[in-house]
């Protein structure tokens, strides 16, 4: 039995959260029908002419693009349109169309990773991290005999789950004191007289985003009519997800030779890449971003990384980087970092392998199957370069 379209955007989705795409982005679903069957899933760069002939050719029920057919805003798809045309035949050949752009960038496994491991960084970690999952810290006071209940009850709502681990909770002794009013119904005690209780402090972190719902399973099973409680919103710390890698070479190397080795790993295209830099400095940390990266430039300063490998460099963020490492070598500090600049298709394209071998690795934990091909049609728009004659 095949999976359907939805199921396999679910599985898309897992990996490449649509809610971490920037907020100017377009991605997910673009075209297609969720019920319908897909049995092959084509993965290219970009939603051009000549990768819709392709998946098409292939016989494929779904083309996972990086970039977005329908990033700006459009008010109709007319056949006589270029990006109209694409949907069109998108949807008379059965093919569905699915984008993951920046959120497939700062994934785990994705483009900006796969750019990282295709270069050979080792211990690899984000260059902009994102920030991690909203937290908070649940604090509760319950008589000695009900703080167990309670417990239970917060972590059935989600609460006190630490990675692999589940009701994770600190808990500690006192005494409680209150005197319950007039109106009071008391659980213990009576109206007006003052009240010892052997007390537990409860301590459980919790998503932020199940909030009320932790407080209000805390409230269920709480025996008093008035509890105690404290939510405190912690500090979030950097996530494992984040834009770029930074890593190190296993073994150290000169600039042209590091140049040469991203030369050689990625796709040849007509503008090749571009180096600012001494070629015969020494290169160990590297950054890389894949795509346009020229604004993570500082980060890559405050990193102290040895180059900076990305694509889309201006002219002018080249020359400010390269005086400001000049500057640096005349005052006896490394001259850093220089600058690879690859071009966009190519620093992109590594992605693509690793998204197809995963996709179909996930169909089969499913006990599912799924045919995933990659393009390898250069779409990198510059068709041709001319040197000066010599």
């Amino acid at each position: 039995m095949s999976l359907t379209l939805a199921q396999v955007v679910e599985l898309l989705d897992a990996r490449y959260p649509q809610h971490t795409a920037e907020s100017w982005d377009a991605v997910g679903l673009v075209v297609g029908d969720p019920e319908a069957n897909v049995n092959r899933v084509h993965f290219a760069v970009d939603p051009v002419a000549a990768v819709v002939d392709e998946a098409l050719a292939r016989g494929a029920d779904l083309l996972v693009t990086h970039h977005p057919l329908l990033l700006d805003a459009v008010h109709g798809v007319p056949v006589t349109d270029p990006r109209g045309a694409l949907v069109h035949r998108l949807i008379r050949g059965g093919c569905a169309l699915y984008v993951a752009h920046t959120n497939a960038d700062a994934a785990l496994g994705g483009v900006a990773q796969a750019l990282a491991d295709v270069v050979g960084l080792v211990d690899a970690e984000p260059l902009l991290p994102g920030a991690g999952q909203a937290l908070d810290k649940h604090v509760v006071f319950v008589p000695t005999p009900d703080a167990r209940a309670v417990l239970d009850a917060m972590a059935d709502a989600g609460a006190g789950t630490l990675g692999e681990y589940e009701r994770c909770a600190w808990t500690t002794t006192g005494t409680g004191t209150f005197v319950p009013g007039a109106g009071a119904n008391p659980t213990i005690g009576a109206s007006g007289r003052r009240e010892e209780v052997d007390e537990t402090r409860v301590e459980v972190v919790a998503p932020r985003a199940i909030r009320a719902a932790v407080v209000r399973a805390m409230v269920a099973a709480h025996p008093y009519e008035e509890p105690a409680f404290d939510v405190l919103e912690l500090a979030t710390r950097p996530g494992s997800t984040g834009h770029g890698r930074v890593g190190r070479l296993a073994e150290p190397t000169t600039l042209r030779d590091f140049a040469q080795r991203v030369a050689d790993v990625l796709p040849a295209t007509a503008t090749g890449i571009r180096v600012s830099g001494d070629l015969d400095a020494p290169v160990q940390r590297v950054a890389v971003v894949g795509g346009s990266g020229s604004s993570m430039f500082d980060a890559g300063v405050a990193q102290r990384v040895d180059v900076f490998v990305t694509s889309d460099v201006k002219h002018h963020p080249a020359s400010e980087l390269r005086e400001a490492a000049e500057h640096r070598a005349a005052a006896g500090a490394p001259a850093r970092p220089a600058v690879i600049d690859t071009a966009h298709f190519a620093s992109e394209w590594p992605w693509l392998p690793v998204a197809a071998r995963t996709l179909a690795d996930d169909a089969t934990a499913r006990q599912e199957t799924l045919e995933t091909f990659v393009s390898h049609l250069s779409t990198d728009p510059w068709t041709a370069r001319f040197d000066p004659r010599t």
